[in-house]
């Protein structure tokens, strides 16, 4: 074998082992961006549950307060039952409900908001479940081949009890889909008998699964092509289902027990590969670079080695190849700093990307909190109806101003959300916290009174300033009240004991007479909740957000339990003038 053949071998080698070394990163690579891919595709398909959960069951709680008006009281005589129609009416108006009507405990429509009377029910889940004395709820079409519709019937009950009839409320799951059809990614509902009944995705309803199938197929047709795959626990479907749909999707489902339909989503996988791609190539440059030094060294000495075996009379002509080597040695020199700035530049990209995923993973904590300033709102809205109603127009001015005030407070949290992402943070500020706290006091005090909690709470004469943010403190003291008044549903005593020491540093404390924290250790952990599932802020991120809050101030958030229920500490900084006078 000749030294150039055992070169040639000896650099095919070498290429066959780069080749294989990029083949061993880009799996791995790609294993690692699906994870990430597969934690965002989670909180997207979180959010987008969370959504139209929130929208079905406000169609719920509408039913729910409208069951007991006094014109469907009596619907005995045309007069009654034409008043009671136009309430109806109104109602659907207002709402965007598809439909809304009474039925008796027979099944027959009484009246209705659009479609008439006497039509029967009888034999419909929903129905059934409302005359038991519960709440009724289901999906379905309206009639057949009509719209879809989402079904809320809740008993009505007479003298002694006893149910007399039913409300049905139909929500217009088209006009549902409206608000969020087109966005990425793909997300669709199925229920169990594996028919699509709700997505962002039009040309994807009413496909169904079979029992033993794991992908999806057309109602009418041939199925279109598909194939599934597991990569590194993951699920990749490889699809053939249209222009707008990935060719190759990771797929998560989440069961929605609440709405008794299952959530899925299908994200394309398309960025994790080019990630992937970039990796291997970044390797396989470096290795290629590194295996183009050896080889040019290697070079070197065999010209070295014949020209010490030459004549002396080409002196000259071994220096001009070592001249050319040198040219050639800074030319790969250079391309290796290129090489490396390359390199710099890709793992630049992938801490961006990190950013990137953070802040989607922030994005259900934004919604959390943006969650509580609208609740108030609404508190603060039917509020100020009622006093209109009773002709009291200066406290229901005073519900707008509160109303108004709400929204310059999600505005700040906005704000926050955008200088989160140009990488800022506003800093803090000098806040009474003596005001923070009577202003939370007056934004849950519907709600106190309401669940008949006995508020405990001798604020100090003045002010006591502390360092931190007005709405983010706000935020905190809201989460830990409504946590507490959570906590004493059901209990004989419920009394709520707030108070704010002054020492070296300012602590506030929030007690309750509840069952106790039954996990101190996890109690501000992401996700972690003892709340039933469907019941509201029961997402597990409100305390979670309060210590990172208390965290960026310079404080301590603890929680412990006490004798007769739970203690929620906050330490927080004196302000510094506060402090020097």
């Amino acid at each position: 074998m000749t030294s150039r053949s055992r070169q040639t071998m000896i650099v095919l080698a070498f290429l066959a082992a780069v080749v294989a070394l990029a083949g061993v990163v880009w799996r791995y690579g790609y294993g690692q961006a699906l994870d990430q891919l597969a934690q965002r595709a989670d909180v997207d398909l979180a959010l987008a549950s969370d959504r139209l959960s929130t929208q079905l069951q406000a169609f719920r709680e509408l039913a729910v307060l409208t069951v007991d008006h006094p014109l469907l009281a009596r619907l005995e005589t045309m007069d009654e039952r034409a008043a009671a129609q136009q309430m109806l009416l109104r109602a659907a108006d207002r709402s965007g409900a598809m439909e809304v009507f009474f039925a008796d405990t027979a099944g027959t429509v009484l009246v209705s908001a659009h479609r008439g009377t006497g039509q029967s029910v009888v034999g419909q889940p929903w129905f059934r479940r409302a005359m038991q004395g519960a709440l009724g709820a289901a999906h379905g079409m309206i009639a057949p081949e009509g719209p879809r519709g989402y079904f809320h019937a809740v008993p009505a009950f007479g003298a002694g009890g006893r149910v007399r009839g039913a409300l049905v409320m139909v929500a217009d799951v088209n006009a549902v889909e409206q608000t969020w059809r087109g966005d990425t990614p793909a997300v669709y509902f199925t229920d169990h008998g594996g028919e699509v009944f709700i997505s962002n995705r039009s040309e994807l309803l009413f496909w169904r699964r079979d029992p033993d199938e794991v992908g999806l197929h057309p109602p009418l047709g041939a199925a279109l092509p598909f194939e599934a795959a597991q990569v590194g626990g993951h699920e990749i479907w490889h699809l053939g289902w249209g222009p707008y749909l990935p060719r190759r999707a990771l797929h998560l489902a989440r069961d929605l027990p609440v709405i008794g339909l299952t959530g899925e989503v299908l994200v394309d996988v398309a960025p994790a590969r080019r990630l992937a791609g970039l990796q291997a190539a970044a390797v396989a440059a470096i290795c290629l670079a590194f295996g183009a030094l050896l080889f040019l060294a290697m070079e070197r000495r065999r010209t070295l080695a014949e020209a010490n075996q030459a004549l002396e009379a080409r002196v000259a002509e071994r220096t001009a190849k070592l001249v050319d080597a040198n040219i050639q040695l800074r030319r790969e020199v250079r391309e290796r700093k290129e090489a490396e700035a390359a390199l710099k530049q890709a793992q630049a990209d992938l801490v961006q990307a990190g950013k990137l995923s953070a802040l989607g993973q922030m994005s259900a904590g934004i919604s959390h909190e943006l969650n509580q300033p609208l609740m108030a709102i609404r508190s603060f809205a039917e509020n100020g109806a009622a006093y209109l109603a009773r002709g009291r127009s200066e406290v229901a001015g005073e519900n707008l101003s509160r109303i108004s005030d709400l929204a310059r407070r999600m505005g700040r949290i906005i704000q926050n959300l955008r200088a989160f992402a140009r990488q800022e943070s506003e800093a803090p500020g000098r806040v009474d916290v003596v005001k923070v706290m009577e202003g939370v006091v007056e934004m849950l005090s519907a709600r106190i009174a309401q669940d008949e909690v006995t508020l405990l709470f001798d604020p100090p004469p003045g002010p006591v300033w502390v360092r931190g943010g007005e709405v983010r403190l706000g935020q905190v003291f809201l989460n830990l009240m409504k946590n507490a008044m959570d906590a004493m549903q059901g209990q004989a005593e419920r009394i709520l004991r707030v108070a704010i020491r002054e020492g070296a540093a300012v602590t506030v404390s929030v007690t309750d007479t509840g069952p106790g924290i039954a996990d101190p250790g996890k109690v501000f952990d992401p996700f972690y909740t003892t709340k039933k599932i469907g019941a509201a802020e029961g997402m597990g991120l409100g305390l979670s957000i309060s210590y990172g809050i208390v965290q960026s101030f310079g404080g301590d958030i603890r929680g412990q339990n006490v004798p007769g229920g739970a203690e929620f500490s906050v330490r927080l900084e004196r302000w510094a003038e506060e402090i020097a006078a």
